[in-house]
Parts: structure tokens; sequence; C-alpha cells
């Protein structure tokens, strides 16, 4: 076999060293459920985003309260995040309204914090996997450096063994190595890009969240006795 076939991807990943193929597989595992993520999570995002839209849109155009609230309560399972949080902090708002010596504020008090556990569980769905992203994103490169390093250990000590050293017999030892550094790269550059924007599009998401669980709570505050029954 000639310098050049050597050097080929496939012929250095199939004459890689045992630990070395296994540190390539492992790679390219963690790079497949990283994309795997990537979509899912990205989906997830643009799904969220969308539906916060046609909510927000519904709500602020005026219509009934009770309406909106029976429609989130019926079709709970294809609401979105904002509309979640509107009917956990309207249901508690009308339940606490319906008992006696409960004033105003005392409801909304309630409606404020069934809106806000219902937030971090909105939040969390959101977040999930994304710390899977940023350890791909952190650690694939060592993992990659660790089946180089290992690598190039094996040829210089194949060399020890031979009485002159040339580049046609330390070049195979060393590119193979470095194929795992590669594969580490192509593993951890996608998984940190698509961290950082989706971190930086649940915070904006999550802050129109929070947001409207105060204009929420200020037009709750705003309902005189028995409007919200």
């Amino acid at each position: 076999m000639n310098l050049s076939e050597d050097l080929s991807i496939i012929s250095l990943v199939l004459n890689a060293s045992l630990l070395v193929k296994l540190v390539m597989a492992l790679l390219i595992g963690i790079s497949f459920m990283s994309w795997y993520w990537i979509f899912r999570k990205s989906f997830a995002i643009r799904g969220a985003r969308s539906r916060t839209d046609k909510f927000e849109l519904e709500f602020w155009s005026g219509g009934d309260l009770n309406a909106l609230f029976q429609s989130a309560a019926n079709d709970r399972h294809n609401a979105g995040g904002m509309e979640r949080i509107f009917e956990a902090g309207y249901r508690e708002f009308v339940k606490l309204r319906g008992r006696q010596n409960i004033d105003t504020a005392t409801a909304v008090d309630g409606a404020r914090r069934a809106m806000r556990a219902t937030y971090q569980r909105e939040v969390d769905e959101l977040e999930s996997h994304l710390a899977f992203l940023a350890s791909t994103g952190s650690v694939s490169p060592y993992i990659g450096l660790f089946g180089t390093v290992w690598g190039i250990m094996n040829a210089f000590r194949g060399l020890s063994n031979v009485g002159q050293a040339t580049l046609a017999q330390v070049a195979p030892g060393i590119a193979e190595a470095l194929v795992a550094t590669a594969i580490g790269l192509f593993a951890a550059i996608p998984a940190v890009v698509a961290y950082n924007r989706f971190a930086h599009d649940i915070d904006r998401i999550s802050i129109r969240w929070e947001s409207f669980m105060e204009e929420f709570s200020n037009i709750l505050q705003r309902q005189g006795p028995g409007k919200a029954q």
C-alpha cells in the first residue's frame, strides 16, 4: 500500500489501533445524539415561539377571559407554554375568588404562584437536554485529543523497532491519531453553536412569559368582585 492510500480517511480509521477506534466510535455516537437533539430542540423552540405569538394575539385582541380559559383547558396537550401559564393562573384565581373572605389581592397572589409553578415547568421542558449539548461541546475535543495522544504514542513506539525513521513510516500513525481530534471537533462545534443559540432563544421566550405573568396579574388585580367567575 502506498503512502497516499495509507492516508485516505477510510484507511486511517480501519488501520487505527483498537483504543483509537473506540474513541472514534464514541465521538461519532455522541455526534449523532447531538444532532438528534439539535433538531428536536430546534422544532420545540420554534413551536413554542409560534404558539406564544398566537396566544398573545388572541389574548390582547380583547376576547373574553372565560372563553380563552375554556379553550386552553379543553386543548391543554396542544396548548403552548404561555397558554398553560394563563390557564393555571386563571383557574387558581377563579377558585380562590369563589371562597368567602378572600379578597382580590390574595386571589391574585395565589394566581401568581400557580403561574410561576407552571412557568418553571415549561422553561424546564424547553431547557431539557441542553446540558447534553453543553457537555458535548466541552468534552468532545478532549476525548478526541486523548485518542490523538494515544495514536501518536503508538506511532513513536513503532519507530523504536526500525533502524531509520522516514516520513512514510511515521505519517500514517500520526494521521490516524489526528483523525480522532478532527472527529471530536466535528462533534463539538455544532453542539456549542446550537447550545448558544437555543439558550438565547429560550431566554427570550421566558422573558415574554414573565412579562405576560406580570401583565395578567395586573389585569386580575383590576377584576371586581364576581367578574372572573
